[in-house]
């Protein structure tokens, strides 16, 4: 008896000397631990939480898997091996293992690729990046991957780094955010009468219809979309924003145009996560 117990007790020995998420030593082969499949990706990290007095609870965008959540052991610890490479909107590669029956993944390892930590320093740009994550996070379902969202994601981010400039990659997020979740109305067109809307006119959007009216089928209720915000969302929709960023450097947005069009877009997306936004609450007025 004390014979078949001894190999039983190394082999727990070994499970035990794991960190946890097979990091360390490897266990025997007949070990519950292999069936926790190991996942590498590139991610984008949306929120954390403090979970317990050392851990963390992490929400990531993988461009593999879509939106998950994990447990990072001991990320808050002063020494932790995960660094800042869990700070908001990180763009990393991330290791993490997961069971069938558990929602929480187990993450092991993050590689920094890109931080955006000195972004969040400007007020303006702090704020902009906290609506990517908090609009990214309410929209995508989890463990849908979505790779256009996360190129969006990271292109908008990247961009307010680059430049310094929040305005416009706000509004083309929101814009693209609406457009590929399939919530968008048709711009060159009243949904109504059917008649096409004046490139000097005013058009009025609809959130919860996602339908864009004329002066003459105007419904009560609906948001002001100035001419100007329309013919940008045109351009928006047809051109990639490092193009937009450069022919604004010589002929500016208004920042009244994109606000218009970016408070249009929000409109859209609260009606469909029936909520509000908490980081929309911070922007501060267009001067």
């Amino acid at each position: 008896m004390v014979k078949k117990l001894v190999p039983l007790r190394a082999a727990r020995a070994a499970c035990s000397s794991s960190d946890g998420f097979g990091t360390s030593a490897r266990p025997p082969v007949d070990t519950p631990t292999l069936q926790m499949p190991l996942h590498e990706s590139e991610a984008i990290v949306l929120q954390r939480y403090p979970l317990g007095e050392a851990d963390r609870l992490v929400s990531f965008l993988s461009r593999s898997m879509g939106r998950v959540r994990g447990v990072a052991a001991g990320s808050r610890k002063t020494k932790s091996r995960f660094g800042s490479t869990l700070e908001k909107l990180s763009h990393v590669r991330i290791w993490f293992f997961e069971r069938e029956s558990r929602d929480l993944v187990r993450i092991s390892q993050c590689e920094m690729i890109e931080s955006f930590l000195d972004v969040f320093r400007d007020y303006a740009s702090s704020v902009a990046l906290a609506l990517f994550s908090e609009i990214t996070e309410s929209v995508l379902p989890e463990r849908e991957a979505s790779d256009a969202n996360f190129r969006l994601l990271l292109l908008a981010t990247q961009t307010v780094k680059r430049t310094g400039n929040s305005e416009l990659p706000l509004a083309y997020f929101a814009l693209w955010t609406v457009k590929l979740g399939g919530w968008l109305p048709t711009l060159d067109r009243c949904a109504f009468c059917g008649g096409a809307l004046a490139d000097d006119a005013a058009a009025y959007i609809a959130p919860g219809a996602s339908a864009t009216a004329c002066a003459r089928c105007r419904k009560p209720g609906m948001r002001t979309l100035s001419p100007g915000a329309l013919l940008a969302a045109r351009r928006m929709l047809g051109d990639r924003l490092d193009r937009l960023v450069r022919e604004d450097a010589t002929n500016p947005m208004n920042v009244r145009t994109a606000r218009d069009l970016t408070n249009a877009m929000l409109d859209v997306i609260e009606h469909q996560i029936d909520r509000k936004l908490k980081s929309r609450e911070l922007l501060e007025p267009p001067a």
